[in-house]
C-alpha cells in the first residue's frame, strides 16, 4: 500500500474530476510542435495521431497520486507528482513501458530514452514536488493560467516545507518557472542526434 500523501484539490482545481482524455487532448494540441515531441514523433500527422494516447498515460498515472491541477475553465493543466511519488512510478516501469509502447508503436524508444534520461537527472534528494507537464488552450495563452497553476503548486510546496522540481523544454516555460523561483540545476539534459534539450529547474522551500 502506498505511503504517499495525496494533496486535495487547490483553489484552481474543479471539484468533479475532469475527463481524462479531454485532459489528453489539451495536452496534445499544446505539445504537438513542442521540440521533444518532434524528436520522438517527427512526422507531424502521425504525432497529431500519437499524441492524446501518450498523454493520457501521463494524465491517469498523475491522477494516481492526485497530481492533477485543472484552471476553473478549464483552458489549463498541469500535471505534477507530490514528494516520494517519483520513485513509486519508476517502480511501475514495466506497466509504463508497456502502455507507451501501445501509445507510440516504433516511437516508444525514443519516448524512452527521453524517460531515461530524466531519471538520470532527477534530484535524489530532498524529498519534493514535480512539475512534470503543463498545458494551455492556444486561445487562453498570455492570460496568466500557467502562471496560477505553477504559483499553486509552489505555494502548497511552501506550506509543506518542500522543494521543487521541474524540467523546462521552452524559453517561455523557463521564464515562467523562473519567475516563481526557480533557478537551473544540474546540466541541461541534450538528446542524442542533435536533438532539442531540457533545462532542469530548482526551486527550494520559502
Amino acid at each position: 500500500m502506498s505511503t504517499i500523501e495525496r494533496p486535495s484539490p487547490g483553489v484552481l482545481c474543479r471539484t468533479a474530476r475532469p475527463d481524462a482524455d479531454e485532459l489528453a487532448a489539451l495536452l496534445a494540441e499544446a505539445f504537438h510542435d513542442d521540440p521533444l515531441t518532434r524528436w520522438i514523433v517527427p512526422d507531424p500527422r502521425r504525432r497529431a495521431a500519437l499524441l492524446p494516447g501518450l498523454f493520457r498515460v501521463f494524465v491517469d498515472v498523475s491522477h494516481d497520486y492526485g497530481g492533477v491541477s485543472v484552471s476553473p475553465c478549464g483552458d489549463a493543466v498541469m500535471l505534477f507528482l507530490p514528494p516520494g511519488a517519483s520513485e513509486e512510478v519508476d517502480a511501475r516501469g514495466d506497466e509504463l513501458a508497456d502502455r507507451f509502447a501501445a501509445a507510440l508503436g516504433d516511437h516508444a524508444e525514443a519516448l524512452a530514452t527521453i524517460v531515461r534520461l530524466q531519471a538520470e537527472h532527477h534530484p535524489a534528494g530532498p524529498a519534493h514536488y514535480y512539475a512534470s507537464f503543463a498545458a494551455v488552450r492556444a486561445s487562453r495563452r498570455r492570460h496568466g493560467l500557467l502562471s496560477g497553476l505553477l504559483r499553486e503548486l509552489v505555494e502548497r510546496a511552501d506550506r509543506e516545507g518542500y522543494g521543487a522540481y521541474a524540467e523546462a523544454s521552452s524559453p517561455g516555460g523557463e521564464a515562467v518557472s523562473r519567475r516563481l523561483g526557480f533557478v537551473p540545476c544540474g546540466d541541461v539534459i541534450s538528446l542524442p542526434d542533435n536533438g532539442p534539450s531540457l533545462r532542469p529547474l530548482w526551486r527550494d522551500p520559502r
